[in-house]
């Protein structure tokens, strides 16, 4: 039997039709026929806030200085305690962790929670490689293909991305600059419900606007969630920033809809620890975390360090968040007041978070971040910003508008919006009424 074996497999293949080596492999290294890409690639949007890297790193390589207004990368210090737990690491071996992450570290993060009034337990909480993971996990196990999401826009761009690799559909609920970007009356969402809605997702602070939610938004949301039996995702990650006296209202605050609530985390905006990529899912629903685990299963575990440094920044005294929340209160003025002293210029004053969406006096907003990038330079400084359409689905809308994070320290934002106002100035596309 054994040396019948290759001369059964030469005979398979001399079956084989003779034209199949020249249509699939010889035109295609002749690149006559080439394979195509999916839909799903297709119609992956590109990220508003990375899209035109290409163009900032061509300025740079001219010896532009680009102030980076577009991206949420904090420059503020990451806590001591992480930094030390990382230098510290004593191991012989960087070993898999397990794939709800580590016990410890979840531990600690129930008493994080508690003193936002938010009462999990360590089992409630999957730890996820950043908080986008937690997102995509939250659809694949919560949406089936052509099932339905309601998002109030505009919306964290990559939202969008997450839905189309679920193969789920996102449908917006429009919220707009000139009311300062508030949800709209419970009608507009009504209209959007049929038999293939899933889910609201919300991002509170919300990240582009700056937006907070109130308590009547809050209830709005939650009565809906509860009258058509959804799902509430609500991405939390930019709690600790909030301008305000009125109380932070989470959505595991809303009674009577615990089992539909699944919160998204993350330690990348609150530690200053983007790179590290540590998020957390977060649900009272034993099913939904029972499917999330098969997911993260699949892909193994989260990064090890980054634990090791998410569970140290826990022990962060009080003064590291104090002095980070101070500083981002002075930038939001410094950004929003000098904002709206440039001709034609308004950004409302965001509640929340570290971003705003501001109206240009241009014809299109894209085209003038491209072009700041491409053909402007002043004493041999510019902008990057994100172009604020590509935090929207609905066609036209956000055209004029981009939106800003106020990352950077006072002096270059000072200085980034007088290169903004020159820019402007001069940009052929700007409208006449500047």
């Amino acid at each position: 039997m054994l040396t019948s074996y290759p001369i059964l497999c030469f005979f398979a293949l001399s079956l084989r039709p003779k034209y199949e080596p020249t249509t699939s492999l010889l035109a295609y290294q002749h690149n006559k026929i080439m394979p195509q890409i999916s839909v799903r690639g297709h119609e992956m949007p590109a990220s508003p806030i990375r899209k035109l890297a290409p163009l900032a790193n061509a300025a740079k390589a001219r010896g532009v200085h680009v102030f980076h207004l577009n991206i949420g990368q904090p420059d503020l210090p990451t806590p001591k305690a992480a930094l030390d737990a990382i230098r510290g690491i004593d191991r012989t071996i960087l070993e898999y962790s397990p794939s709800q992450g580590y016990q410890s570290y979840r531990e600690k993060l129930v008493g994080y929670y508690r003193k936002y009034n938010i009462d999990v337990t360590a089992d409630d909480i999957i730890v996820t490689s950043g908080g986008s993971e937690a997102v995509l996990f939250a659809f694949l196990s919560c949406l089936n293909p052509g099932d339905e999401i309601i998002v109030p826009e505009p919306a964290y761009a990559n939202y969008m991305a997450f839905a189309i690799s679920a193969g789920a559909v996102i449908r917006t609920v429009t919220t707009t600059i000139e009311e300062g970007f508030s949800l709209p009356k419970v009608e507009k969402f009504e209209e959007l419900i049929n038999e293939r809605t899933r889910a609201i997702l919300i991002c509170n602070p919300n990240n582009p606007t700056g937006y907070l939610y109130t308590r009547r938004e809050m209830n709005q949301i939650r009565d809906l969630v509860k009258k058509y039996d959804l799902y509430l995702f609500s991405d939390e990650v930019y709690r600790e920033f909030i301008y305000t006296g009125s109380p932070y209202i989470s959505a595991c605050h809303l009674e009577g809809i615990e089992q539909n609530v699944v919160l998204i985390d993350s330690v990348s905006k609150r530690y200053s620890e983007c790179g590290i990529r540590i998020g957390a899912l977060i649900t009272k629903n034993a099913a939904v975390r029972q499917a999330v685990m098969k997911f993260c299963q699949a892909r193994l575990s989260p990064p090890l360090i980054g634990q090791i440094a998410a569970e140290a920044s826990l022990d962060a005294d009080e003064e590291y968040a104090r002095d980070v929340y101070d500083e981002y209160v002075e930038r939001r003025k410094c950004l929003i007041d000098g904002l709206n002293r440039i001709p034609g210029v308004y950004s409302p004053i965001p509640m929340g978070a570290f971003y705003t969406v501001a109206r240009l006096p241009v014809e299109d907003a894209e085209d003038f971040c491209a072009w700041c990038l491409r053909d402007f330079e002043y004493e041999g400084q510019t902008v990057m910003m994100a172009p604020a359409a590509g935090f929207y689905t609905t066609p036209g809308a956000g055209h004029d508008e981009v939106r800003l994070a106020y990352v950077l320290k006072k002096e270059d934002l000072t200085r980034a919006l007088f290169v903004l106002r020159k820019a402007l100035e001069v940009y052929p596309g700007r409208k006449t009424a500047l």
